[in-house]
């Protein structure tokens, strides 16, 4: 009996670089919670997919690298993990930001929750959700782009890239 083939999980992007992104964007998005036009309950969940799985490799969960919840959780009145997910899910699976394919709606599948906030940049999916959707979006753009720096920086220190 063989085993199951190893995903292709990214090499530069693993959980510790996520919870690295996360952790250096405290300084931005605790403060920016506090104020009532950003997030009515000061509450946010965020979502950050592995890089190097695609939909063609696993299933949704299996492609999950870190999530974080910000903020009270008690506080919830609604489970912003659950619409983070669905955010992430639709960036996902097709390559683009949510709010990009919310704004082509033939490309829905029936049980898509209408929601935004979660962006592709360069293959890397994080999703957030506790916020007005334009900061969901900005928060979400803010971690990826850490991430992005972090597996940059990783790689660049083993000499994989210039």
């Amino acid at each position: 009996m063989t085993s199951p083939p190893e995903l292709p999980r990214s090499r530069f992007a693993d959980a510790s670089a996520a919870c690295q992104a996360v952790d250096r964007c405290l300084p931005l998005i605790e403060p920016a919670l506090r104020d009532s036009a950003v997030s009515g309950l000061g509450v946010l969940h965020l979502v950050l997919l592995d890089p190097g799985l695609t939909p063609a490799d696993c299933d949704y969960a299996g492609a999950v690298l870190h999530e974080r919840s910000i903020g009270d959780r008690s506080a919830w009145d609604v489970d912003y993990a659950a619409y983070a997910h669905a955010k992430a899910r639709l960036a996902w699976r097709h390559g683009c930001d949510s709010r990009r394919v919310l704004a082509t709606p033939h490309r829905l599948a029936e049980a898509d929750r209408l929601v935004w906030g979660g962006v592709w940049l360069d293959g890397i999916v994080v999703a957030a959700s506790g916020a007005m959707p334009a900061w969901d979006e900005a928060f979400s753009l803010a971690v990826a782009a850490q991430l992005r720096a972090i597996a940059y920086e990783r790689a660049r220190a083993a000499r994989a890239v210039e």
